[in-house]
């Protein structure tokens, strides 16, 4: 059964198209390196819940918007074994500062697939 590794984060609206071009070159590094499928989503019909939602998770402010990602792997032990070398590839390495989202309010997991159609 394949596994998955999900993420969500805010992203400032002004630097979409920097978050777009980081997540083009993450898209290549984790598919180069044996990932399935590499999904990234900006949100476009996402509200704040009563109790909890994706805005709220991520502390969204006014000027920002949230993305939504999964990667899928063949196991997790192929997800060990990529990400592994993705945080080793030279093509990833970027100064926190230069960051088009907060890393911060970032939350991410992995999963086992439950049911795949």
């Amino acid at each position: 059964m394949s596994y998955v590794d999900g993420y969500v984060l805010p992203v400032k609206k002004d630097k979409i198209e920097d978050y777009r071009k980081l997540a083009e070159l993450a898209s290549q590094v984790w598919r180069d390196h044996g990932a399935l499928e590499y999904v990234e989503c900006v949100a476009e019909d996402v509200k704040p819940g009563k109790v909890t939602s994706f805005p709220q998770a991520v502390q969204l402010q006014a000027d920002e918007t949230v993305v939504f990602a999964w990667i899928v792997y063949p196991s997790r032990a192929d997800r060990d074994r990529i990400n592994d070398a993705v945080m080793k590839d030279p093509r990833m390495a970027q100064p926190p500062t230069d960051m088009p989202f907060d890393p911060k309010r970032m939350f991410f997991g992995g999963f086992e697939v439950l049911v795949r159609r």
